[in-house]
């Protein structure tokens, strides 16, 4: 038996042992969102041997990566109105400028934003770089009009640091050391220039993600944080510092699936974008060494983009705040690299539609197994509200996936796409339906050799009969 001066002292620390426990299982995840541009499946935990991503591989290793994850919509405003507001959009890319003008019509009904949501629940929001459509999330000329926000009444702070690229219009399109883009034929479409990582738009941009993580960690403690980093390359022109470029001056890239224009009524384009900016009178679809030339750059710029990644990872870690923080790595959409003669985004083939999602967090079960669930962006919203226990809003249109991060074999659902209002997707786990305004539909089997290079619409009425019921029934919901 214990002396009773013993016994009170021990009950008093169990009591604020108690305390403790309830306050710690009270405490919100934070939740870190990487937003990465025009960044297709290239990764090596995706099965890109070939690519040096250490940084987001580690991230795969301890979180739930989704191999097939598909986007709203293959353009970059369209696809982030979705993740950022859990709904099917107009596929404009202005899609959240107007919104933000419904927002200030009294009379008109806006749901709230996804750091909205987080900021009325205690969160402290804030994004650095290219989250939204516009780097930093305003309007006006140059992109840096405080009046003109992208996302009213969503962070707390929402940061763009241009440095020598003077404004996040020149950021967006910004090659080395501060050139900014004027006339795209006057730029190159790709570079690599000796240099630190800062002489490119991104490395400011992490730098800034990095002081926040601080500022979150310490004097806003007290509140747990929604921090969205977005990372601009691998977006066009692919620059990036020349040390990047090294593993790829000699690696041996695999030929390229499909690379032929297809026949027929298709969504194939131009690869307007791409070939917009200066080339050098070269074009990827009739010339193999330019071709290589172009996909060693991109991979470049995705190599580039997982060292950042890396310095925000390795700054959590730094601040212990690693155990408390769920991490989304994201990309906006996919980007042809030759497939379908397509050199850029913007058409409802696999290639602009399929973009990396990794979601890691503290306790996940089977971490490292990745899921082959068919699943999209619209589930991003109501899956974080899911994890840090926030009501789950009534206005959002997808689903959580904590069924299939707590298990990688549930079962996904089909996913929605679409190109501005005109030509509209579904995609199941075995097939593709691309449905054109006139009428015409577009069939492709995945379980065959083919994919998405023979139209199976006419050989198989039913199956495209009961998946034009499927996308009517998901789009009116």
């Amino acid at each position: 038996m214990f002396p009773i001066c013993v016994r009170r002292t021990l009950i008093t620390w169990g009591l604020l042992l108690v305390g403790a426990t309830s306050l710690f299982a009270e405490q919100k995840l934070n939740v870190l969102l990487l937003c990465i541009d025009d960044l297709r499946p290239e990764l090596h935990c995706f099965g890109k041997d070939y690519i040096h991503s250490p940084n987001i591989d580690k991230l795969a290793e301890r979180g739930r990566a989704f191999h097939h994850h598909y986007v709203q919509a293959p353009t970059c405003g369209a696809s982030r109105y979705t993740l950022l507001t859990g709904r099917y959009g107009s596929g404009s890319n202005n899609a959240l400028f107007d919104r933000a003008k419904r927002l200030t019509n009294k009379s008109s009904s806006v749901p709230p934003s996804m750091p909205a949501w987080f900021r009325q629940h205690g969160y402290t929001t804030v994004s650095v770089g290219k989250v939204s459509h516009h780097p930093g999330g305003r309007g006006g000329a140059d992109w840096d009009s405080d009046d003109q926000p992208e996302m009213p009444l969503s962070w707390d702070r929402h940061l763009l640091p241009a440095g020598p690229w003077q404004h996040p219009r020149g950021a967006m399109h910004g090659l080395a050391n501060g050139e900014i883009r004027g006339k795209a034929k006057q730029m190159d479409v790709f570079q690599s220039v000796k240099g630190p990582d800062s002489i490119y738009p991104d490395g400011p941009i992490t730098d800034e993600a990095l002081r926040q993580l601080g500022d979150l960690s310490n004097h806003d403690s007290d509140k747990p944080f929604f921090l969205a980093v977005g990372i601009i390359r691998p977006h066009l022109p692919f620059g990036a510092p020349a040390k990047y470029l090294e593993p790829y001056r000699d690696a041996k890239l695999p030929a390229i699936p499909h690379p032929t224009k297809p026949k027929g009524k298709t969504t194939w384009h131009g690869s307007g974008e791409f070939m917009k900016y200066n080339r050098w009178k070269r074009n990827p679809n009739d010339d193999a060494d330019f071709a290589i030339e172009v996909r060693r750059h991109y991979a470049a710029c995705v190599t580039y983009a997982d060292a950042q990644v890396g310095k925000i990872l390795g700054r959590l870690d730094a601040l212990g705040q690693r155990e408390n923080t769920i991490v989304v790595l994201w990309g906006d959409h996919g980007w042809h690299l030759g497939e379908h003669a397509i050199w850029g985004k913007h058409s409802l083939f696999e290639e602009s539609l399929r973009s990396p999602l990794i979601v890691s967090y503290p306790g996940l079960a089977h971490s490292g197994k990745a899921s082959d669930s068919i699943v999209e962006t619209l589930d991003v919203f109501p899956t974080l509200c899911d994890l840090t226990k926030l009501p789950k809003p009534d206005f959002t249109q997808g689903v959580s996936l904590r069924s299939i991060l707590e298990n990688p074999d549930s079962p996904g659902h089909p996913a929605i796409s679409y190109f501005r209002n005109s030509q509209r997707s579904v995609r199941t786990k075995t097939h593709r339906l691309i449905v054109h305004p006139d009428g015409q539909v577009e069939l492709y089997d995945h379980t065959s050799a083919e994919k998405e290079t023979r139209n199976l619409a006419d050989e198989q009425p039913e199956l495209v009969k009961s998946l034009l019921a499927e996308l009517r029934d998901r789009i009116n919901d």
